[in-house]
């Protein structure tokens, strides 16, 4: 098994990778109905492909860590991120602006594979503290980004490109820690797959219980994200009609954050003594499912700000919890497929979600998505806790 990565390193190229992504995606909404005069339902479609590339890029990545020099792939998705970047820096009008966004959403998708999968190898620590410090970083990253993006924005005049700079300037900064601290070892039949190009034919066989929890997980997790974008995407629009301005926006996103970077490390303390991953399963889709509610009764910014706090505290019982789960159960030779599955599940969600929240807003208005939400979320809970339970006695952990 590969082995190496100290976690201090893996968590500073998390908060550099996700503090670039933060940039992005906070504004895709609003910069396309805005600037660039599409409907709410075109942006989503932007967004589905940015999410489609996503998927893609995840799910490649995740099959390669297993079987080639991940320290290469960093780098390679990392210097395509950067030329994609330097791009839109002169070039983001309509259709350069989606075209170019798709290419950023594959190298991102590789980018978080490679990262979640390099987690899977981090030794001294519990599988449950390493993937609640990415999460940490993750957030830590998206702090920073978010207190700053709105500001950014209305000072370069409403143009992404500067922003899509700064981006590429971190990744170049990435680059350099990458060549240096993320070598990692491996053993002798790997590194004969690696000089040779080539991958193993045969792969470890995952139990039945296994796989019908870590899938049940996949498509829950799925569900949530379909739901957790619409804060990320068509909320923009929502709070902004409502007379609240674009960087008050970006604020609920620094306090989700900020809740986030507090709240994390106490997350390592409980689950010292609380070892049901289950139950946090259950009670973060809860969170989540209550924030949608408290949407339907919003109307000035004090709400927004209480159904984010609820939001950000179902998120960081389920977000972290769900990595940790599937790490635990899938096998060394294919925790980096799993992770890549993951993370394809994921950006999915995150695409489809804005392009069906888009077109029930257009059909119907934002009080029925948020019903359709939150009952899409009880949901999950009901089917998620059947599944689980049976399972979860007959699983094998390794």
């Amino acid at each position: 098994m590969k082995k190496g990565i100290k976690l201090h390193w893996l968590l500073v190229g998390v908060f550099l990778v996700n503090f670039g992504n933060s940039f992005v995606w906070p504004l895709t909404t609003v910069y396309i109905h805005d600037q660039l005069h599409q409907s709410l339902t075109v942006a989503g479609l932007v967004i589905l492909c940015y999410s489609g590339a996503n998927v893609v890029g995840s799910y490649i990545a995740g099959i390669l860590f297993d079987h080639y020099n991940p320290r290469t792939l960093m780098i390679e998705g990392l210097i395509g991120a950067i030329l994609t970047m330097f791009v839109l820096i002169w070039r983001s009008g309509w259709p350069m602006y989606p075209i170019m966004l798709t290419l950023v959403g594959f190298f991102n998708g590789w980018l978080v594979t490679l990262h979640n999968s390099y987690g899977t190898m981090v030794t001294g620590h519990d599988g449950r503290y390493v993937f609640n410090m990415i999460y940490f970083s993750n957030n830590l990253g998206m702090v920073f980004a978010t207190s700053i993006v709105g500001p950014l924005y209305q000072y370069a005049h409403n143009h992404v490109g500067p922003l899509f700079g700064l981006t590429g300037i971190l990744y170049m900064f990435f680059i350099v820690i990458v060549y240096f601290f993320y070598r990692v070892h491996v053993t002798r039949q790997q590194a004969a797959a690696i000089n040779a190009d080539e991958m193993p034919k045969h792969a470890t066989k995952l139990p039945r219980p296994n796989l019908v929890t870590i899938w049940t997980l996949f498509m829950t997790l799925m569900v949530i994200w379909v739901t957790y974008s619409q804060w990320s995407s068509n909320m923009s629009v929502y709070i902004t009609n409502q007379g609240i301005s674009m960087t008050l926006y970006s604020m609920l996103w620094t306090v989700n954050g900020l809740m986030v970077v507090i709240l994390q490390p106490l997350m390592n303390i409980v689950n010292q003594y609380v070892h049901n991953d289950y139950g946090k399963i259950y009670g973060g889709i809860f969170g989540i499912m209550l924030s949608f509610i408290v949407l339907l009764f919003a109307k000035q910014y004090g709400w927004f700000v209480v159904g984010m706090v609820v939001l950000t505290l179902g998120e960081i019982t389920v977000f972290p919890t769900i990595p940790a789960v599937v790490n635990q159960l899938s096998p060394e030779d294919e925790k980096g497929r799993y992770q890549g599955l993951l993370n394809a599940f994921i950006s999915f969600g995150k695409a489809v979600g804005p392009a069906i929240g888009g077109a029930m807003i257009e059909a119907f208005s934002y009080r029925p998505l948020f019903i359709v939400c939150a009952g899409a979320l009880v949901i999950a809970i009901i089917v998620t806790s059947i599944v689980l339970e049976r399972n979860k006695h007959r699983v094998t952990e390794y």
